[in-house]
């Protein structure tokens, strides 16, 4: 691959309903790249940090920095780059800053793939053409809101409900959608806003029967988590502690987790997500794909690694219309009736820009050629 120009956009969208984590509302201020050779080819990947830095180091602006500075420079210093395994190699010298690298390394993927005349999911390595797809629900005034809401998205199809979960809003909520839709696939998420000091409050959970308990603890901790994983059955998936294949690795020796969410944006694209599932999944430990409120273009990497052997719960990948009133890509994605997305069968992704949309979204653009 020989890049001729890079597009870089930073854009921002709006949500159809304000979502709220246990850091805060979300916004939706991003950068989109685009990557195009000499052929006419290009590859799309999308950088997920948020304004804040509130769920890692990175932010919309800090990522673009490092995008305009580093790793379009690098792009180009390479010349001919025989495939992204090895530019994301080449470039491991920049260190963190892994939402920025993800969205070179996913753009990458995708003009790979198209230059191999492959869909992305294929060239991944991918053994599904369809995947599941859970709803991530943010956290309501009151149990009896989330109420409304699970039942909204059980109507939809879906069979796994996550629940986002803080100090105060926490066993009353879950109970409460046990207590009303019996014996569904329901997790919680903690974003790490609990401390050991919770332990009995986890032991409670345990008698709730949920499929995991995302990151309660610190996120950067791994050796907490291990001492809670011993006192409770429920399992523990890790999310923001694992940023790479040695921090899975790590975790994996400890038994801090029995389950890792693997965000492509937080662990710096498709390449480290496929080493990570791979190590993990070798291992006894299945992994599922976590979302950061994605665009269409985050998407449809997202559902790329999905069909990877190893993942083997049902995914944080959401419909076109879940979060956002217009989608900046073509075709749109639905979920089936069984909350099964379909995996497009062409050359990349399958999904390509509504302009439209996307230069109306867009805040400001740069154009790079060699």
């Amino acid at each position: 691959m020989k890049i001729s120009k890079v597009v870089l956009r930073r854009m921002h969208l709006d949500f159809k309903k304000p979502f709220r984590t246990s850091f805060g509302l979300i916004e939706k201020d991003f950068s989109l790249i685009e990557l195009w050779d000499d052929e006419g080819n290009v590859g799309r990947g999308a950088c997920s940090a948020f304004l804040r830095p509130w769920y890692n180091e990175e932010t919309t602006i800090g990522a673009l920095y490092v995008i305009q500075n580093y790793l379009i420079p690098s792009l180009f210093d390479m010349g001919d780059i025989k495939d992204p395994v090895h530019f994301f190699d080449e470039t491991g010298w920049i260190r963190r800053n892994r939402m920025a690298r993800a969205s070179v390394d996913c753009a990458l993927w995708e003009l790979y793939s198209k230059e191999q005349g492959l869909p992305e999911y294929k060239a991944l390595g991918g053994v599904k053409n369809e995947i599941e797809a859970g709803v991530s629900l943010g956290i309501e005034e009151t149990p009896d809101k989330l109420l409304q809401t699970v039942e909204q998205y059980m109507k939809q199809g879906y069979r796994r409900v996550k629940c986002k979960i803080k100090p105060g809003k926490d066993i009353n909520y879950l109970s409460a959608v046990r207590k009303e839709f019996g014996d569904i696939l329901l997790m919680a998420d903690a974003n790490s806003a609990y401390t050991l000091d919770d332990i009995n409050l986890f032991r409670e959970m345990d008698d709730l029967n949920l499929l995991m308990i995302e990151q309660p603890l610190a996120s950067d901790d791994i050796v907490d988590h291990r001492h809670l994983q011993a006192a409770i059955k429920t399992p523990i998936c890790l999310d923001e502690s694992i940023d790479s294949v040695d921090d899975a690795r790590r975790a994996i020796e400890l038994g801090s987790c029995r389950i890792i969410n693997i965000k492509v944006a937080r662990v710096g694209g498709l390449t480290e997500a496929r080493r990570i599932q791979q190590y993990a999944g070798e291992h006894g430990v299945y992994c599922w794909c976590g979302g950061m409120v994605d665009d269409g273009v985050a998407r449809g990497h997202n559902l790329a690694v999905a069909t990877l052997p190893y993942y083997r719960y049902p995914n944080d990948i959401p419909g076109s219309d879940r979060y956002y009133a217009v989608d900046i890509v073509t075709p749109s994605t639905y979920i089936d009736s069984h909350a099964m997305i379909r995996v497009p069968d062409l050359p990349g992704t399958g999904f390509d820009l509504n302009q439209e949309v996307v230069d109306q979204h867009t805040v400001e653009k740069w154009e790079y050629t060699k």
